[in-house]
Formats: C-alpha cells, structure tokens, sequence
C-alpha cells in the first residue's frame, strides 16, 4: 500500500469511527430502544388450562404435604395467620393461601441509591441483572479459574455501574480470601454498595450478621427512617431446602430482614430430577408451591411486606445428575415460572444466562441468548445471573460481563418487539423513496430519526466488514471484550459513597477493601 493510500484508510476509518462514536453517544431515557422494564409477555410455554392445572396442583401441596422443618417462630407466625402444624409440617389451607397472595405487597420499586436508577418491577415488565455465589474467577486468556477475591467482587460491581443493559448488582461471587463469616458478609455487602449506585442483592450467613448488615445500611441512609423509605438492598433468601423444607438458618435471616424493611427475594432452588421433579411441570409446581408458602411466612410476620416470587428451578443432566443451566429445559422452566408470576400478579424473579461453558465462547453464547431472551419474552421481571456467570455458576468472568451486556441489549430489542403505527407502516416514506427519491432509504428522514431510536447498536459485537475488521487488527469479540474490561476498570472509580460515611463504616464494622483500590492510580 502507497503512503497516500494509507493516509486515506486512516481518513476512511476515523471517519468511520467518528461516526460510530456519533450513533454511540447516550440518548434521553424516553428515546432510547431499550431500558429497563421494557414490558414482555409475548411468549407463554404454558396454555392458560396448564397455568390454572398448575395453580390447582400447588393449592393442593400446601394444603395436603406442606414445608417441613419450620422453625419455632415460624411456625407460630404462620399457624396465627391460619396454617396448621402437624406431624413436624406446616399446611397452608387453600383459603388461606388465595387471602395472602390477594393482599400480598405488588408495585413496589427497587430502589437504587440514587432514585434515577429504581427498578419497578411487577406486570411483565422485564430487568436483568447478576447474581450467583460463585467461588471462582474465570480468566479466559489462561483459560484458569481461580478463588474469587473481595476484590474481584468490587470490579464486578464498577463495571456493572457503566453497563447499561445490566440493571441490578446481585452479588455473583463470594470472597474466598475471607473466611470469617462476619468480615464476608460485612464486605461483600461494601464492596457491592462502593461499587454501584443501582439496585444491589445480598445474602447473610446468619441473623446476627443480617442485623449487623442493616446496621451498615442505615449508616449508608443516613438513619434507619431514611433507610425504611428507600430500601436499597434485597436480601436473596434460600428459605426452602427442596424439596418442601424450610431452611432453618435462612429463615433466621428472613425474619431480620423482614422485620428491618428489606425486600427479600423468596428463593427457591430445586433441581429438576435430583431435588425438584424431572417433569418440567411439576419442577414448576414445586418450586411456586415453595415460594408461595414463603410469601404466606413474610406476610404472617410483618403484613405487605415487599417480596419477590424467586421461582429458580434448576435442570439437570439426567445421564450424569450435573446441572445443564443452559439448556432448553432450563430455558422453558425460566419462562414458565415467569408466567406463573403474572398469574398471581406478584412481581417474579428468575434466572438465565447460567451458562455450562467454561469459558465465553460459542456455547457460551447460543446458552445464554436462548435462555435470556425466553425470560425476557415471557415477561420475567427480574432475570437474575443473566451477566458472567460460567461453568453451571461455579465461575465467574469479568469480560464476560461485557459480552453479556451485548447478549442483553438484544434480548430486550426482541422483548421490546414491534411497533405498528401509521409511521411505521412507512407509506410516506416508500412514495418518497420509489416516486420522487433517490430508490433506497439510507438518507430518508425516517431512517435518520429511526437510527438510534430503534435499533441496537453492540458494545463489543462486531460488524464491520472483512477489511474494515482486518484492518483494525482482526480482533474477535473475546480480544474486544479484554480491552473494553481494561478501560472500565482504569478508569471507573464510583465515588458516591460519601467520605464521611466511609470513614464512619470502616470505622464501626470490619471493612477490608483497601481504600487504595478504590482510587486511580
């Protein structure tokens, strides 16, 4: 190539590039083609007769099997409110069931720390964000996994503060380099809260440490009146040990949290033919008649307390007893729980996006597609694990979460669906074009105004031409991703914790992320 031929590809790519950093710029919340709580509910796995056969089948658990190993206070809350205790089970009568979910708590947000980034779930309408326990870090350039840091847990939360299509920040790793169950709790709860102002999920190992927790929350607040007002952090509560136990430590946790003003997720984690029935349909069962029996236990302890319907049924590999978080299977029980959820109109979360690569690759990326766009179809309000996970949700990948935003962005492109308005129809615009133009709408006034408005434009994804991609280096998606991690976690250093309020909780609780890798360097 001649001098002047290389001064013109450098001519033809930053302008390129100047373009693509034009179409790349932020648009106004009321223009932008996707958001959060884009309303979905076009797909529905389960016909109206199977949701009701399916209601029918959960009355009838509650009310003739019950939750087992309820503990003491449990119990008494539950059989004040109606549900009889015999031979070590708590029933739940049909009537009483129907009462509380009538009466249970609908439409109310999720608070962020800021309120520009609450989340309203209930309806159909449609969040994804992370969550997980994973105990490994996944570097996909070694191809090694290694135990996840506290760290690690606070790159995660900055980096989900700049993507867009990743709502909440549920906690997705737990800090092995932390043994101390109180320091782990103590800080994962920090480093979620330093990291992101949105919407932050958190659990606790015992009740002592869920009430120290609060303690920290309120100092975050600014009280514990101005906490109560704006919860900002959910508590994940595996108050169920399928099949059909109550889990005692975690109902511990569920009465401080309630009793504090924290929204709890209900979480119920069957796997599908090993803990939860290998039909699909009775997995579903299960898992609605054990977050249904939470919601009767929420409400028994303080009436219209925010919950979430946390149907996570789990599928397995039936040739191996593995989990196959990124099957069809797994996809279909995601969306049916999600169905189940507008049924009652309770707002409902569940998860996709468990991928079983080890690594972001292909399978990583037609498993997490599949099962994240049937969520966000269906109507899933808040779809947890949908961003890093791997390896069944024993990893966790930084890069990925930058993959993942892409995956997201065009799940909710699908769920956001089309419009049909007589603009849209586009009559004007093919008499402009085909009688008077110039035969093609690449500068029609409508395809300007659409450009941003419309479509989805991916961060990292890539749709150049051959030669544009070979003369930026030939890179795929995987080398992108690296550097677009680099780049955030360089130059994002939230700093919406107020010094004062920093200094107060490093010096009342065991705060052990370094102030130094907090700051830039």
């Amino acid at each position: 190539m001649s001098v002047v031929e290389e001064g013109g590809a450098r001519r033809r790519r930053g302008g390129r590039e100047s373009k693509h950093a034009e179409r790349a710029a932020a648009l106004a919340e009321d223009i932008r083609p996707i958001r959060p709580g884009l309303p979905g509910g076009w797909y529905k796995p389960l016909t109206d007769a199977g949701v009701a056969r399916i209601n029918e089948a959960v009355l009838e658990v509650l009310e003739d099997i019950g939750i087992g190993q309820a503990i003491p206070s449990c119990v008494e809350a539950c059989t004040a409110l109606g549900a009889v205790y015999e031979n070590g089970r708590l029933r739940f009568p049909r009537a009483l069931v129907e009462d509380v979910v009538a009466r249970a708590a609908r439409n109310f947000p999720l608070c962020a720390q800021v309120p520009e980034l609450d989340l309203h779930p209930g309806g159909s309408r449609v969040h994804f964000g992370t969550a997980g326990a994973a105990v490994h870090l996944v570097d996909p350039v070694s191809r090694e996994y290694r135990e996840s840091t506290l760290q690690d847990i606070y790159d995660a939360a900055r980096m989900v503060e700049v993507l867009d299509n990743i709502h909440f920040f549920q906690r997705p790793m737990v800090p092995r380099d932390l043994p101390d169950p109180t320091e782990l709790d103590v800080n994962t709860l920090y480093a979620c809260l330093a990291g992101t102002r949105k919407h932050v999920g958190v659990s606790f190992t015992s009740p002592q440490r869920a009430q120290l927790c609060l303690e920290m929350l309120h100092v975050v607040a600014g009280g514990e009146a101005r906490w109560r007002e704006r919860p900002f952090v959910s508590n994940s509560n595996c108050h169920v040990v399928p099949p059909l136990k109550f889990g005692e430590d975690a109902s511990a946790v569920l009465e401080v949290c309630v009793r504090g003003g924290m929204p709890v997720l209900l979480l119920s984690a069957g796997q599908a033919g090993a803990t939860a029935p290998a039909a699909i349909a009775g997995a579903v069962v299960q898992a609605v008649a054990e977050v249904l029996a939470g919601l009767v236990y929420v409400n028994a302890l303080v009436p219209g307390a925010p919950a979430i319907f946390g149907t996570w049924p789990f599928v397995s590999d039936l040739r191996t007893g593995s989990m196959s978080g990124g099957s069809g299977e797994q996809a279909l029980l995601t969306a049916a729980c999600g169905q189940m959820a507008q049924f009652y109109d309770l707002p409902g979360g569940s998860a996709a996006g468990m991928t079983d690569a080890k690594l972001p690759d292909m399978q990583s990326g037609f498993e997490k597609g599949i099962t994240e766009v049937m969520a966000g179809l269906a109507g899933t309000n808040l779809i947890y694990e949908a961003a890093g996970m791997h390896a069944s949700l024993l990893g966790f990948c930084l890069e990925s979460l930058v993959i993942d935003n892409d995956v997201i962005g065009q799940a909710l492109r699908c769920v956001r669906g089309i419009e049909v308005t007589e603009d849209s129809l586009s009559l004007e615009a093919m008499r402009r074009v085909c009688l008077t133009g110039p035969g093609h709408y690449l500068g029609d006034a409508q395809t300007i105004h659409l450009m941003q408005r419309d479509y989805v434009y991916p961060r990292v994804a890539d749709r150049k031409s051959p030669k544009e991609w070979e003369e930026l280096g030939s890179k795929d998606v995987l080398e992108r991703a690296i550097e677009e991690k680099q780049r955030i976690l360089s130059t994002v250093f939230p700093g919406h914790l107020p010094p004062a309020v920093d200094a107060e909780l490093r010096a009342r609780f065991p705060v052990r992320l370094p102030r130094e890798a907090m700051r830039r360097g």
